[in-house]
């Protein structure tokens, strides 16, 4: 069973930076690919940012490109999220999530199979 577990999150203000890890258990990340959403306080959950299973393409949204970047540790079976220039919308709850091998990258969460519990992020001004 694919298992990721996300840290970092925390309480920082505006335009402070954070780092968001999240290990996978259970089988390797290396021909997965991995994506991050988030949830806000009575939105929908959206997409954020994700990176394909061999770790050389990426997609973000439009709201943190630019700010944020995602990346792959297939030695350490973990996808990381670095935040950059936080602004207060940025508050929510940041999930984790992982495809079955060897499928395309998506902006769509139904299209991940496995999700973490999320960590949360606060971003005062």
């Amino acid at each position: 069973q694919v298992q990721p577990v996300e840290s970092g999150g925390g309480l920082v203000q505006a335009g402070d930076s954070l780092k968001l890890s999240c290990a996978v258990s259970g089988r390797g990340i290396s021909t997965r690919v991995g994506a991050w959403f988030r949830q806000a306080p009575g939105k929908e959950r959206e997409f954020v940012a994700a990176i394909n299973w061999s770790g050389d393409n990426a997609l973000y949204s439009d709201s943190v490109r630019g700010r944020f970047t995602i990346s792959k540790d297939d030695v350490n079976d973990r996808v990381d999220l670095q935040m950059n220039n936080l602004i207060p919308e940025d508050t929510a709850v940041y999930y984790c999530a992982v495809r079955e091998p060897f499928t395309a990258i998506s902006e769509i969460h139904t299209d991940y199979n496995y999700w973490g519990q999320g960590t949360t992020v606060t971003v005062s001004s």
